[in-house]
């Protein structure tokens, strides 16, 4: 078990020599000071990670202990010993962030138990900052895959974007990473130690949505048993991310314009108004041009929304990173899966390169989980991927007769294909692939610069 070191300052001998043969009875390091200001230079000077003190003494009393501790670390609990007839100096003690207290004469039990529940808060408090940090470093820019100049330059806003109080809407087909650029935002701006509370707008029924966001009061309606908080005040001080904002009601709309215009809200059933200080981060892979045409969408709500906005690209549109994508994944389900897989061959590379991926990096980590748990050798094969990956994408937007996809996407598509299987044919000799393909070497290195063609052949 991990050392727990506790400080006891008082001015009375026989006091600490008590209470230290029993805290040391119980295998706890203690130290000992006579006075308040001899007990802070034993804090400055090591590691304490509990201060039990008397009240009254003569150079510093309780209540001045408690208030240099706080100042000079809040986070090391205080528990100041006082008599019964100090009942209001320990409502004071308490005021000003003392842990607890205890009353004189001493009961060795309540004392036990209270160093305790000590102990276990600050474990607590060492455990939420470590997944505060694990948090930070998880999603940090610099933690997000990428190679492709286009997701360059989408990191590169984010992270400005971030140390700033900015509304951001993340813009993006599904699967394309939005709320990992809204956690690194998050992470990444001056309200990293406080809340992030994700809500998604498409889970939730439009009569739901508006409690979920902005909380309700008992009996405002059927089923409100007590008092619900919000999201909105769940995040005060943080980062609220609200995902496919697109699907918001709109009378619900209303309400969160106000919320965003003025920082206040009532809750559904409430008349007081609350005042909150959030920062908000939305989401879509909708159209909310067209929705504010068809009348789905408040326009004023968009220009509130439309502050920055970050318009993540397809993983069509960055296959120099698929590469990279496949190795974090490869290794990710490997590890929780207790298998040896090594890698991908290069053919297998290869299929999954030429494919569309409609689901976009979601997709792509679906495929790369199954095949790790089907595979029956160290390097994953095409015969670990599923079939038909390639024709079905690829047919579908170079078929002339398919006009969903935009006409430069389609072209795009077309001379990549076309450089794809130059490469492929003279086996990733780039002088003979322009040879072939009429044009000169250094046209086609900026061609495949421009598509972020990778050459694995050579």
């Amino acid at each position: 078990m991990q050392e727990f070191r506790i400080l006891l300052i008082d001015d009375e001998p026989a006091q600490i020599t008590s209470i230290k043969s029993f805290l040391k009875r119980r295998n706890y390091t203690v130290l000992s000071a006579n006075s308040g200001s001899e007990g802070m230079a034993v804090v400055r000077e090591g590691n304490v990670d509990l201060v039990l003190t008397d009240f009254r003494m003569p150079d510093m009393n309780g209540l001045e202990v408690v208030k240099a501790l706080k100042e000079f670390n809040p986070e090391i609990p205080v528990v100041v010993i006082t008599a019964f007839s100090d009942t209001e100096d320990a409502v004071q003690v308490m005021k000003e962030g003392a842990f607890d207290y205890l009353a004189k004469p001493v009961n060795l039990d309540e004392l036990e138990a209270l160093v305790q529940k000590a102990r276990e808060h600050c474990y607590l408090i060492s455990e939420n900052k470590l997944l505060k940090e694990q948090l930070r470093e998880r999603y940090k820019f610099d933690s997000i895959i990428s190679q492709s100049g286009v997701m360059e330059d989408v990191l590169n806003t984010a992270g400005r974007v971030a140390r700033s109080k900015a509304t951001v809407l993340i813009r993006g087909e599904s699967g394309t990473g939005k709320e990992l650029i809204a956690n690194a935002i998050h992470y990444g701006s001056e309200r990293r130690d406080k809340p992030l509370i994700t809500v998604n707008c498409a889970a939730l029924a439009g009569n739901l949505l508006e409690s979920e966001l902005f909380g309700h009061e008992k009996g405002s309606f059927t089923g409100a048993i007590s008092r619900h908080i919000g999201r909105f005040e769940q995040a005060d001080g943080g980062t609220l991310f609200i995902d496919e904002i697109g699907d918001i009601p709109l009378l619900t709309q209303v309400k969160l314009l106000r919320a965003l215009q003025f920082g206040e809200f009532e809750r559904v059933g409430g008349s007081q108004t609350i005042k909150i200080d959030v920062r908000v981060v939305a989401a879509t892979n909708r159209n909310l041009e067209e929705l504010i045409e068809k009348g789905l969408f408040r326009e004023d709500l968009y220009y509130r929304l439309n502050v920055i906005t970050i318009q993540l690209p397809p993983l069509r549109e960055r296959k120099a990173d698929i590469p990279l994508l496949i190795r974090h994944f490869i290794k990710k389900y490997a590890r929780e899966n207790n298998k040896a897989i090594q890698g991908i061959s290069k053919e297998g590379q290869d299929y999954l390169m030429r494919y569309h991926f409609p689901g976009n990096i979601r997709e792509l980590e679906n495929i790369i989980e199954r095949a790790v748990v089907l595979a029956r050798d160290a390097i994953i094969t095409t015969d670990d991927l599923p079939a038909g990956l390639s024709a079905g994408s690829e047919k579908s937007i170079l078929d002339p007769r398919n006009f969903s996809d935009p006409f430069p996407l389609k072209v795009a598509a077309f001379e990549r294909a076309m450089i794809e299987e130059a490469l492929e044919l003279k086996k990733g000799n780039q002088s003979q692939a322009a040879r072939l393909l009429g044009i000169s070497e250094r046209h086609l290195r900026s061609r495949m610069q421009k598509l972020e063609i990778v050459n694995n052949k050579r």
